[in-house]
C-alpha cells in the first residue's frame, strides 16, 4: 500500500478465525468509492476452481467421468478420442491456448455463444500428445465450462448456482454479467504510460468456464472452509481434486 501497489480486498483466518477482514485502495477510482470486505471483484482464472469442483461433482453424481474422451461431448474435435476431461482438468491436453489467438481481439468485446469460441481453437494441431506435459490452456477450462452445460443439462451459471453457491451461502458470487446492476462491484484498471487507466472490456462469455466469476472476500473464505468437508463433494473426490498430475 505505501509503494501504491496494492488495491484491493484481504482476508486472513486461521482456522474458523478470521484475523484480518480489511479493504485497501479504491474500487473505483473516478468517484473516490473505497475498497471493503464487501467489494466484489473478478475472480479471473480462479474461476477454473469452481469449474473443476462442477466437473469432480458430475462425476460423482455418475453424468460423467474424468476418464471420457472429448469426443464424447463433442464428437466431431479432432484428435478428440484422445483428449480426455482429466487432460482439460490438468492443462496436459496439448490444446493451445485461446488467449494466445489474435481472432479474440476481433469478438471480445461481444457476446458470444461457446461454440463459436470453441471454434477459434478447435481445429489447431495439438501442441503435444495429451498426457505427455503440462501447458496451461484457458482452451481447456472453456471446453469443461461447455461439458458442464451438457452433462448437466443446466447452464453453467445455473449449475455453479444450483450446486456451489447456494450450498455454502455465497450469496455474493456469481457469472459477472455486464449489464446487471451489481451492488458493490469494483471498476477494473491497468498500469497505463501515463498512470491508472480503465481496463480494456471485455464480455464474460469468452472466458467462460476459465474466468467469468466475480466474489469477495469473504464468499472466498466460505468456500475455503467448504474444501475441508464433505458439502460439496465426498473426502475421495477431494483428494482426487488435490493429487498433483504432473509437478510443474
Amino acid at each position: 500500500m505505501k509503494l501504491g501497489n496494492f488495491s484491493g480486498s484481504v482476508l486472513i483466518a486461521k482456522g474458523d478465525e478470521v484475523l484480518v477482514r480489511k479493504g485497501y485502495g479504491l474500487a473505483n477510482i473516478e468517484i473516490d468509492v473505497p475498497n471493503t470486505p464487501k467489494t466484489k471483484f473478478r475472480l479471473g482464472s480462479v474461476t477454473k476452481q469452481f469449474t473443476a469442483m462442477a466437473i469432480l461433482q458430475l462425476q460423482e453424481d455418475e453424468l460423467l467421468s474424468v476418464n471420457d474422451p472429448l469426443s464424447k461431448f463433442i464428437p466431431d474435435y479432432p484428435e478428440g478420442d484422445k483428449i480426455t476431461i482429466h487432460h482439460l482438468l490438468t492443462h496436459t491436453s496439448g490444446i493451445p491456448n485461446l488467449t494466445d489467438f489474435p481472432e479474440l481481439e476481433k469478438i471480445k468485446k461481444i457476446k458470444t455463444p461457446i461454440e463459436e469460441i470453441i471454434k477459434i481453437f478447435k481445429n489447431e494441431q495439438l501442441e503435444f500428445a495429451p498426457g505427455e506435459k503440462h501447458q496451461y490452456s484457458n482452451s481447456g477450462y472453456t471446453l469443461l465450462g461447455y461439458i458442464i452445460e451438457k452433462a448437466s443439462g443446466k447452464t453453467y451459471e445455473e449449475y455453479l448456482k444450483e450446486n456451489i453457491f447456494i450450498p455454502l451461502n455465497m450469496k455474493d458470487s456469481g457469472y459477472d454479467h455486464y449489464n446487471t446492476v451489481l451492488l458493490n462491484r469494483a471498476s477494473g484498471y491497468s498500469p497505463g504510460k501515463d498512470g491508472i487507466v480503465n481496463a480494456k472490456y471485455i464480455d464474460m462469455s469468452i472466458p467462460f468456464g476459465g474466468g467469468c466469476l466475480y466474489s469477495t472476500v469473504g464468499d472466498m473464505y466460505l468456500w475455503d472452509r467448504a474444501l475441508y468437508t464433505d458439502k460439496l463433494l465426498s473426502e475421495s473426490s477431494l483428494n482426487e481434486m488435490f493429487t498433483p498430475f504432473l509437478v510443474w
